[in-house]
């Protein structure tokens, strides 16, 4: 029997697609296909809790994830964090994303940082449908990726920050009696990012209003066994954050974010028409599609798409949230999240809380879909987050 490989596609469009996007027009219903999806899930609760978002709120210790050049103004000089998030728990209860992620300030006025995160998502426990005669096999598909990254202030407004990412995702798994052993895909991956703050006065009080970009997973192609080259999910973040006090003690931060996948779309059998000559076009461009190198498919993701600029358009998604602190210790969040019907037609909705005390924080997301059929409704994240120096201070006084 030959090698079984569980294809990374099947779960990701499992994982990542509420069930209302299947019903869309099929001949307008056009998905960017990347590999690797779960690079694209926020792990923290706090980005969650606003919709997805965090490329220009104030650095806390997952800005690995969302903006690391933020990680160079942080106003802790070291911190660490752990997420956990159940997923897709409506359906099933082994399924999870498990972060880690921390930085360290140094330099003239802790002026730079090194960063790491490490993240790994478990699609839980799958058992095969053998062939007949065969043995059924159980495994424990996952994705994992772990980076190293560096930021510095280029000004007293701005700094940037780059990342280094290796990814191993492992969906397959061997047949001993032939003794044919399957190997997972490996990718290496860059981040490249940059943040700007100021503080105006407004009125007769001091806001802050910030920007930030980050271009993340800019890499090889992920090679899945038996399966043609998959990009990886290269994606153009771009924010702003404007934060004003609301009274002493109490500050409110409103904040937007849009997304686009830096991935060429796929071409469409149907786009082509239903002739000899309109198949070997299709089949053509299917091919240049294929070979077609990341770097390649940055720049052709502006101009590929069937419908235009009116489609180039629905490719952009859009986080709105807001942030209420009182006294840096008690937090409220909320957003909103969007992306087209056309495309994979995530909207929902985020909620969630945080409460520091001395050296630990922690926060909670929920996650509530407009479609109720979502398996992503009701999705719970919690963080865990540390401050290192103060843990050194609490012991050094002991």
């Amino acid at each position: 029997m030959k090698r079984l490989i569980l294809s990374l596609i099947i779960p990701s469009v499992a994982i990542l697609l509420p069930i209302s996007a299947r019903s869309q027009d099929k001949n307008n219903y056009n998905p960017i296909e990347t590999g690797v999806l779960s690079l694209g899930i926020a792990p923290d609760a706090r980005g969650a809790s606003m919709g997805d978002l965090g490329a220009a709120t104030d650095p806390d210790a997952n800005s690995q994830f969302w903006n690391p050049s933020k990680y160079a103004f942080s106003y802790n000089r070291a911190a660490f964090a752990l997420s956990y998030t159940p997923w897709l728990s409506k359906l099933v209860n082994d399924i999870f994303l498990a972060y880690g992620a921390g930085f360290w300030k140094f330099g003239y006025e802790d002026n730079q940082a090194v960063s790491a995160s490490l993240r790994y998502f478990s699609l839980g426990e799958v058992t095969t449908t053998p062939e007949s005669g065969a043995v059924a096999q159980t495994l424990s598909p996952y994705e994992m990726a772990i980076d190293v990254g560096y930021s510095r202030q280029l000004s007293s407004k701005y700094s940037m920050g780059v990342v280094l990412r290796y990814i191993y995702s492992d969906m397959g798994f061997s047949d001993s009696d032939v003794g044919d052993g399957s190997t997972g895909a490996s990718a290496f991956a860059a981040d490249v990012s940059g943040y700007y703050t100021t503080y105006p006065i407004i009125g007769r009080n001091e806001c802050q209003w910030s920007l930030g970009w980050n271009i993340s997973n800019i890499g090889t192609k992920v090679n899945v066994s038996n399966q043609s080259p998959a990009f990886l999910p290269t994606t153009l973040r771009v924010g702003t954050t404007f934060m004003f006090p609301l009274a002493d003690y109490h500050t409110l931060a409103l904040s937007l974010d849009l997304n686009k996948l830096l991935v060429p779309a796929k071409p469409r059998e149907r786009d082509y028409e239903d002739t000899a000559e309109g198949q070997a076009q299709y089949l053509d461009a299917l091919e240049r599609w294929e070979n077609m190198s990341p770097i390649s498919g940055i720049f052709k993701s502006f101009s590929d798409a069937p419908g235009g600029f009116k489609e180039e358009l629905r490719e952009i998604n859009y986080s709105l949230g807001a942030e209420y602190s009182y006294n840096q210790q008690f937090f409220l969040r909320a957003g909103y999240y969007h992306e087209s019907t056309m495309k994979s037609n995530r909207q929902y909705f985020g909620f969630g809380a945080g409460f520091a005390l001395n050296i630990v924080r922690l926060d909670a997301s929920y996650m509530l879909a407009q479609s109720h059929t979502s398996p992503l409704d009701q999705t719970l994240r919690f963080t865990l987050t540390f401050d290192m120096e103060g843990l050194r201070d609490l012991f050094g006084r002991r």
